[in-house]
């Protein structure tokens, strides 16, 4: 049987390597870890030069970049909108959030958001590469995390046979749509 630990790492594209490590310290306050460079893909043996680079995202979870000199200047799914792909970052708490805010503000970095999501609230902007990234904070409840867990199955279920949003759980939005009507 697999028993998965934890993530070691998620990797993504980048523009440029330099940029992106200074942004990441600079604004996220994260560790440069180590870079790799190879001629070829250990992997595959293909003759295609890299930068891979790892910053610390705090408890053990690992950012992973990767500069492709040789590849085709880099893009976004256009069939995809730009707010479904991201990375979501966890913070301490409400405080945590706000200042993460200010602070991103401050550095020239433009903030969507507190938008509220019923067990989280969460701040999104974006990295040098195009990235949405999402800073976040659980406010859920035991019971309320609990309740979403047991209706998951259902909701699965009964989108995949109707591709329409299942009801189980629309009191995540409640409020926030009510005061839309």
């Amino acid at each position: 049987m697999i028993d998965i630990q934890q993530i070691h790492h998620v990797a993504y594209r980048c523009r440029d390597a330099k940029e992106t490590v200074e942004w990441y310290q600079d604004k996220l306050n994260m560790e440069f870890l180590v870079a790799i460079a190879e001629d070829r893909v250990p992997s595959t043996k293909a003759p295609d030069p890299y930068m891979h680079l790892f910053l610390d995202a705090g408890n053990g979870n690992i950012l992973a970049f990767f500069e492709l000199p040789n590849s085709p200047e880099m893009g976004r799914d256009p069939n995809t909108p730009e707010w479904v792909q991201h990375i979501a970052f966890r913070v301490a708490d409400e405080a945590a959030l706000l200042s993460a805010k200010a602070q991103l503000e401050s550095k020239g970095v433009e903030v969507i958001g507190p938008t509220e999501h019923g067990i989280i609230r969460s701040i999104y902007f974006f990295d040098p590469n195009g990235h949405r990234l999402e800073l976040t904070y659980v406010k859920g409840t035991p019971e309320q995390m609990r309740q979403l867990k047991e209706v998951a199955p259902a909701m699965v279920e009964e989108w995949s046979k109707t591709k329409r949003a299942p009801k189980h759980a629309a009191w995540l939005h409640e409020e926030e749509f009510q005061a839309l009507d």
